[in-house]
Parts: structure tokens; C-alpha cells; sequence
């Protein structure tokens, strides 16, 4: 058993992970996650790119991830405990860049810019994140799917890691996709169970 594999949970956000991994470049020399967590992702990324770096501004999510970096992995991996949006990460330096529920503890445009100005030309950035119902066609989209989620959660086992930062979502599902399509013209904008969008977003 690997270390990726013995330190592995399922919850509403390790689900989109293979979203991620889906879209990750191949070559993929250089990725970046920001929001990394206890760094399940990050490790999960490490076994198809050469080189991972993970941030969060938790140091004590930092310290495990640290913990349970899979040495055995064939790419390397670095943890920096950091606010991403004033760290100097160096500009045009990765093929892929990618967050899973952490842009709503950021402001959402600074965020996404940062994210791109990262981008090698042709990189893609992927974004999994959270949103406020604000219309009744929001409300009426949870109402739909609640039964599912309530499933799989009871099949799956629902686990968070301890100590994981929680904040609510500030802006709305339309919001959301209305400035990724202005910050990131053709992105994929995508509404997924779990109270979960993505945006997908290749770099010219």
C-alpha cells in the first residue's frame, strides 16, 4: 500500500479530485495547488507531474501535509504555509494550477487572476469551489439532487480531515460563473453535486 493510498479519505471535495487529475497536461512538469489542505490532492498529483508544490495559509494543514508526503512518489513535492496572493510563486512557471474548495476563503477576482498570471502559456487551470443559492432555481437544484447526496454519503463514509478551515460562500452560482467568463474568456463553467462548480480554463 502506498502512502497516497494509506492517508486517502472520501468527502464532497476528494470526489473532484479525479476532475483535477482528468485535466492535468500531460507532460505536466510543474503543478501548483493552492488551498492544498493535508495535501491529499497534492500527492495524488505527484504521481503524474515532476514537480508539486502546495500552499495554505493553515499551518497546522501544512504540518500534515508535510507528514504524509508519499516519498515513494515520483515527483517532488514542496508545502508552503502562505497566504497564496502575496507569496512571490514565480510567474508563468506551471502547467497546471488548481484549487478544490479553498477560492471562497479569497477574494474570488484576485484570486483567479493570480492563478492565471501563473500559468505557462498553454497550462490549464482548474478551480472546484463553492457558491450561495440566491435564485429559486438554486434552491430548487439542491431540493433535486439532495436525495443522491444523502446515498452516497451513507456508501461512501463522509470523512474531513481535523482542523480543516470551514468558511460559507459569499458569492452566488451566477456570480461566480459571470466573472470567470470575464477573467478567463472560454472557460468551462460547470454546476456538480455536492454544492460543488468548476471552472476549467486552458491559457493561450
Amino acid at each position: 500500500m502506498t502512502r497516497t493510498e494509506e492517508h486517502a479519505y472520501w468527502n464532497h471535495n476528494t470526489h473532484y479530485h479525479r476532475l483535477v487529475l482528468d485535466a492535468m497536461p500531460d507532460p505536466c512538469d510543474a503543478a501548483l495547488d493552492v488551498g492544498c489542505g493535508e495535501g491529499l490532492l497534492a500527492r495524488r498529483l505527484a504521481t503524474r507531474a515532476g514537480r508539486v508544490t502546495g500552499v495554505d495559509r493553515s499551518a497546522e494543514m501544512i504540518e500534515q501535509a508535510r507528514a504524509r508526503a508519499d516519498r515513494s512518489a515520483p515527483g517532488a513535492m514542496e508545502f508552503v504555509a502562505a497566504d497564496f496572493l502575496r507569496h512571490p510563486f514565480p510567474e508563468g512557471a506551471y502547467d497546471l494550477v488548481c484549487s478544490v474548495a479553498a477560492i471562497h476563503h479569497m477574494d474570488f477576482t484576485s484570486a483567479v487572476t493570480r492563478m492565471a498570471d501563473l500559468l505557462r502559456p498553454g497550462g490549464t487551470l482548474v478551480i472546484v469551489g463553492l457558491a450561495r443559492n440566491r435564485t429559486p432555481q438554486d434552491w430548487a437544484f439542491d431540493l433535486a439532487v439532495l436525495p443522491a447526496i444523502v446515498v452516497i454519503d451513507r456508501v461512501h463514509g463522509k470523512t474531513d480531515p481535523a482542523g480543516m478551515p470551514m468558511a460559507a460562500p459569499e458569492m452566488s452560482w451566477g456570480e461566480v460563473r459571470g466573472e470567470a467568463r470575464r477573467l478567463l474568456p472560454g472557460a468551462r463553467f460547470r454546476r456538480h453535486l455536492y454544492w460543488r462548480y468548476s471552472v476549467r480554463w486552458r491559457k493561450p
